[in-house]
C-alpha cells in the first residue's frame, strides 16, 4: 500500500501541474481538461495491462464481467471528478476528501459483501465527516480564495464512487487476476474519454508528453499495488500507511503550488485521516 500511495502522489502532482493554476517554474505548461488526463492515463494503462495479460495467458475479458464493468465505470467517473478537484481545490484538501473513499468502502462492503462493522467504527466514520464539516466551515481561510462548495461536493461524490470501485475489487478477488481488474478501467474509460475530447482537447507540446506518460505509468503502478493490497485483506484494513500521502500532499501544495491553508482546515484534514486510519486499526484487531 505504501507503493500505491507514493505513486498516487506523483500522479496528483503532475495532474495539478497540468491544471489551470500557474506555477512558478512551470508557467509554460498548457492547461489540460481532466478527461484528457484520464484518457492519457488509460492509453498507457491499457497497453501495459494488455501485454501483461497476453504474457500470462489470462482470459482478456476476465470471469466476473458484471462486477468488472462496475469496477471500470465507478473508477472512471471517480478519477475524472478527482482530477477536476485537483485543478480547483488546494492539493491537501482535494486529497483529504478523496481519502474518505475507504469509509464508503466499509459501508459498501457491509451492504454488498456482508462484512461486519463494529460499533466503534461508526464513531470513527463520524469523526472523519466531522473533519469534512470543519473544512466546509473554514473554506474561506486559504491563500487561494474561498474554497468552492461545488468542488468539495464533487470530491465527496468521487470518494463515494471510489469506495464502490474498491468494493468491486474486493468482490473480484476470488474470480479474477489483479491485472485483469486493472485492465477494465482503461477498457471502459477510453471510449467515454475520447467522446469528451471532441468537445475539449489540448494538443500536447514538448515536455508535456513526458508528464502525460508519467501520469499513465505511475497510475498503472499504483492501481496494481492497490489491487493486490485489497486482495490481501478485508475492506477496513485498506490503508494506514497510504495516508502518509496526505502529509506529502500538504508539503507539495505548500512548497510547489504555494497553497497555504488555515489551522482549522489542517485540523479537519487530520480528523478525516484519523477517522479512517483508526477504522483500519480497529478492524484489523
Amino acid at each position: 500500500m505504501l507503493v500505491s500511495g507514493l505513486c498516487f502522489i506523483m500522479v496528483n502532482t503532475f495532474v495539478k501541474l497540468l491544471g489551470p493554476q500557474e506555477v512558478e517554474g512551470f508557467k509554460d505548461l498548457q492547461h489540460y481538461p481532466a478527461h484528457e488526463l484520464v484518457l492519457a492515463r488509460s492509453i498507457v494503462s491499457v497497453i501495459i495491462s494488455f501485454l501483461v495479460i497476453k504474457k500470462k495467458k489470462i482470459p482478456i475479458f476476465g470471469n466476473n464481467i458484471p462486477w468488472l464493468i462496475i469496477r471500470g465505470l465507478s473508477g472512471m467517473v471517480a478519477l475524472t471528478i478527482f482530477f477536476s478537484t485537483l485543478h480547483y481545490l488546494p492539493m491537501a484538501i482535494a486529497v483529504a476528501v478523496q481519502y474518505l473513499a475507504p469509509i464508503f468502502t466499509i459501508i459498501f462492503a457491509m451492504v454488498i459483501l456482508r462484512e461486519r462493522v463494529k460499533l466503534i467504527q461508526w464513531g470513527f466514520i463520524a469523526l472523519s465527516f466531522l473533519g469534512v464539516i470543519l473544512i466546509l466551515f473554514s473554506r474561506n481561510e486559504t491563500t487561494n480564495g474561498e474554497i468552492s462548495l461545488f468542488w468539495l461536493g464533487l470530491g465527496i461524490i468521487s470518494a463515494t464512487l471510489s469506495g464502490l470501485a474498491y468494493t468491486a475489487i474486493m468482490k473480484l478477488k476470488e474470480t479474477d487476476e489483479p491485472i485483469t481488474i486493472v485492465f477494465y478501467f482503461p477498457m471502459v474509460s477510453i471510449p467515454f474519454m475520447i467522446i469528451l475530447c471532441f468537445f475539449e482537447f489540448t494538443i500536447p507540446q514538448g515536455i508535456e508528453w513526458l508528464y502525460l506518460l508519467l501520469i499513465g505509468i505511475f497510475t498503472q503502478l499504483a492501481q496494481i499495488a492497490l489491487t493486490k493490497a485489497l486482495h490481501s485483506g478485508s475492506a477496513a484494513k485498506i490503508i494506514p500507511i497510504q495516508y502518509l500521502g496526505a502529509i506529502y500532499a500538504f508539503l507539495i501544495g505548500y512548497f510547489i503550488f504555494m497553497e497555504s491553508i488555515s489551522g482549522v482546515i489542517v485540523l479537519g484534514i487530520v480528523l478525516v485521516i484519523s477517522g479512517v486510519t483508526s477504522n483500519a486499526i480497529v478492524r484489523k484487531s
